[in-house]
């Protein structure tokens, strides 16, 4: 089949990689999202799909937005005969969905019809779920809605970061999108709505989603830690400046250390908080304007003072 692929971020790149090495199809172009200011000098860089597409010598569309005329203009012009889509970052307008004859597939980082939204890696982790995975499904005009090809599942790892899980789920994810679009033109797939039931959402997280509460029970600022890292980062306060925790780790249930929510514990080879049940270990931390380092010694810079807290203006 003819494709447009549309992708925008790093972990869109394996399943255009995919696509490209594929036998069977042709990415005749891709979309992705303008490029963007980044780095100290604000400079203009391109996503890094499109700096995949470049590479490949593949044609590289950047419509402000998709609703765009001319972008919709040389869209019909390629004639996609389907575009298959991994974490674009725009909403596609009906004039778009209608383009390609086999319509637009989507690689989405969830087993749906569990976490349709924008952070689906982030959200699972969060709830503790054990098991998540990766679905291609049949774009609609609604969130992550519409009817599934495939599935493939992935196992949740007791310290998995959002991080970790999505660069999995990115290489198996491509295996499955390029499945899919060989199902599809072979006409042995066919697209099987999703269940009414088991429909969670998955919005952003925001920077204040990823401040840590230091009153919750240890297994739940762990899940916190995980899940926004590397994005958008947990964080906390200490001396009245934000300090970001990298990686933490709760200790067994019976620790002998009795702290107080947000509280500290340092020794020469580790650093305690306090939670709302038991504490738990900071390893790495990052202070503000500075590069993450080990917590212990983070803590002898510092000279953490009996009873000091973290996130104080939260707990006093």
């Amino acid at each position: 089949m003819k494709l447009v692929f549309a992708g925008t971020p790093e972990v869109a790149v394996p399943a255009l990689d995919a696509l490209i090495a594929s036998d069977r199809h042709e990415v005749a172009a891709v979309v992705t999202r303008p490029d963007a200011p980044a780095g100290r000098g604000r400079r203009l860089v391109a996503s890094p799909v499109a700096a995949r597409a470049e590479e490949a010598g593949i044609e590289v569309l950047k419509p402000a937005h998709p609703r765009d005329e001319d972008f919709l203009a040389r869209l019909r012009e390629i004639a996609p005969d389907c575009c298959p889509v991994v974490a674009y970052g725009a909403l596609l307008p009906r004039a778009a969905l209608d383009i390609p004859a086999r319509g637009w597939v989507n690689l989405h980082f969830s087993l749906l019809p569990a976490w349709r939204g924008a952070a689906p890696v982030q959200h699972a982790i969060l709830a503790g779920d054990e098991v998540t995975g990766a679905s291609t499904f049949l774009i609609e005009e609604g969130l992550d809605s519409g009817p599934v090809y495939g599935v493939v599942t992935e196992d949740v790892r007791p310290t998995d970061t959002s991080g970790d899980l999505l660069t999995r789920l990115a290489f198996a994810g491509s295996g499955l999108l390029a499945a899919t679009m060989d199902g599809i033109e072979d006409g042995t797939l066919h697209a099987v709505p999703q269940p009414a039931e088991g429909i969670t959402l998955a919005p952003k997280i925001s920077v204040e989603d990823a401040h840590i509460d230091w009153k919750a029970p240890a297994l739940r600022v762990d899940r916190v830690v995980r899940g926004c890292t590397p994005a958008p980062g947990a964080w906390t306060v200490f001396r009245g400046e934000r300090l970001k925790l990298v990686a933490v780790r709760p200790l067994p249930e019976r620790t002998e250390a009795d702290l107080e929510p947000g509280e500290l514990a340092a020794g020469k080879k580790y650093v305690y908080a306090g939670t709302g049940s038991h504490p738990v270990e900071l390893l790495w931390v990052q202070p503000q304007g500075k590069k993450p380092m080990l917590a212990a010694d983070w803590a002898r810079g510092v000279r953490i003072a009996p009873g000091e807290h973290l996130g104080a203006a939260d707990v006093r």
